[in-house]
Order: structure tokens, then sequence, then C-alpha cells
């Protein structure tokens, strides 16, 4: 019996599970450390109280410190998001449960899930992007999450934009990084409303598809992946963009990658973050028995 917590931009989900086989799940909204812990902690308390846990997998968002080398291992550095900046995450959850704690990035977690249980089962590269209230890539090599004295935050980098495309970004870091471009309150302030709302034939997909197409295009000749998972709730909401961004990764490519990749949605769906959560409690699990 293992949990997982999955810390996402607006919403937190807390899941109890036999190996990959979910027994229960609860979902809490994301404020503050304080608010958000002390609701995930009395999920816990009563899952640990009636079974035998061996194990707490962590799929947060960033940054989170990575290195279980580290001090501060578990504590989440510069966010944006108020309230949580210095909040020792893995430190409190050992104090309180004395209980194997695996931590990642919510994204590099759901890549785990994804190579554990989905559409990148039993491959050694592989990488997923999801696009929401930010854009962050897990990327795994050798079949492991690339990390290292903090986890990827490819979803900061900048690439060049569609022509005509110059107005500013919405990234209170870096303005016009992918994040500043593409994620969903950027998109709402780019185009006046929220992505989902955005019929298939506005305006604001065709610089989306190049921005997001670019990302990709660095990933493949980065970490040279078999397939790149592409969710989170903007594309969830627009699925047929997935396409659109395959198709627009291998006309900048021209033919030049070495091996082949695939593109696609990932095959677990909204259920890759929170799983992702299971697959980290896993990998500790299986780290400590080794």
């Amino acid at each position: 019996m293992i949990a997982g917590l999955e810390l996402g931009g607006t919403k937190c989900v807390a899941t109890l599970a036999q190996g990959r086989e979910v027994i229960d799940q609860r979902r809490v909204p994301t404020r503050d450390a304080g608010a958000t812990v002390g609701d995930l902690t009395a999920i816990l308390d009563k899952w640990v109280a009636a079974h035998a846990l061996k194990a707490i997998g962590v799929a947060a968002f960033g940054p989170i410190r990575t290195d279980r080398a580290a001090a501060d291992f578990g504590t989440f550095l510069a966010t944006p998001k108020p309230g949580w900046q210095g909040f020792g995450l893995a430190a409190h959850l050992q104090d309180r449960y004395g209980l194997p704690i695996g931590l990642d990035s919510d994204v590099n977690g759901a890549a785990l899930a994804e190579g554990r249980w989905g559409g990148a089962e039993g491959m050694a590269n592989h990488a997923y992007i999801t696009v929401g209230t930010g854009v962050g890539v897990g990327l795994v090599v050798g079949g492991r999450t690339m990390a290292g004295r903090a986890h990827s935050e490819m979803g900061h980098i900048f690439v060049d934009r569609a022509p005509g495309d110059d107005g500013p970004g919405t990234c209170p870091f870096h303005g016009a990084c992918v994040e500043g471009l593409i994620s969903g309150p950027a998109l709402a302030a780019r185009a006046g409303q929220a992505g989902e709302a955005l019929d298939e034939l506005h305006p604001i997909w065709n610089p989306f598809v190049h921005v997001l197409a670019r990302l990709v295009h660095t990933i493949v000749l980065t970490g040279a992946p078999e397939r790149v998972a592409l969710g989170g709730g903007v594309l969830t909401s627009r699925p047929e963009l997935v396409a659109r961004v395959d198709a627009a990764v291998r006309a900048s490519l021209g033919g030049y990658a070495q091996a082949p990749f695939s593109v696609g949605a990932p095959v677990l769906g909204d259920q890759a973050g929170p799983m992702g959560a299971l697959a980290i409690a896993l990998d500790v699990l299986e780290g400590a028995a080794a």
C-alpha cells in the first residue's frame, strides 16, 4: 500500500493505492502551503491509521529541490505561488509519518507514470509536456528523470516566435518564455478569454502551435526521446492541436532527427499526474529495497 500526492497549480490530488490499483482518491484546492498541506495530511492521517503504508510519493509543482543529497531536499524554491517559497514539504512528511518519501516535479512524475503504465511503457527515453496553469517538461533518459541540483524547467526556455507574434509574455520571471506565451493564463491574457473557451479556428492557436513545436524540436534534439506525450488542461480541451504540433515539429526538423519518435496524447489521460505520484512512491520503495 502506497500513497501519492500530486500538487498542482489549482488543485491537489491524494491517491491511496496498492501498487497501481487505486483504492481511494481525494481532491483539495491549492491554497497557501499551510492550508493545503493541512488538508492533505488530514487525508494521509486517516490512510496511515487504516493501512500499512510503505511509502509516500510526491509529484509537485516547482521549482522544488529534488536532489536527495541536498540539505533542503523537498523544499520549494522561488515559486510564483504565494505562500509556498521556503516550505520544506519532504521534511514535513518525513517527520510526521517516518516513511520513505519520494519527491519529484509533477511533470517528471507524469513522465514516469507514462513509462510504467502508459504510452511510453518499455521505453528508456521519452518525454512528457504539460500545458496548463504552467508549462512543464518531464524528460526521462535511460529510465530516469533528468535532474541535477533541481529538476528541469524547460517550460521557461526561450524559443523563436511565429512571425508577427511580438506581444509581451506573462511569466513573472522571464516574460515571453514558453510558459509566458502558451500556458493557460498566458492564452487568457493574449486572447482575452480562457483557452477552453477558444474556438479551434481562433488565430491564437497558430502562434501556440509554433511555440510548442519549437519546444518539442529542442527536446527531440536534446534527449532523443522515442515518444513525446502532450498533456495538460489546454491540450485536453483542444486535442486536435496535438496532430498540428506533430506536423510542425517534423517540418521544423526537416528530416534531421536520427531516430524515429512519436508525438501523441498521454495514454493515462488526466490520471497521468496522480499516477505519477504513485510511480515516484514505487521508485523510492524499490530503491530502499535494493
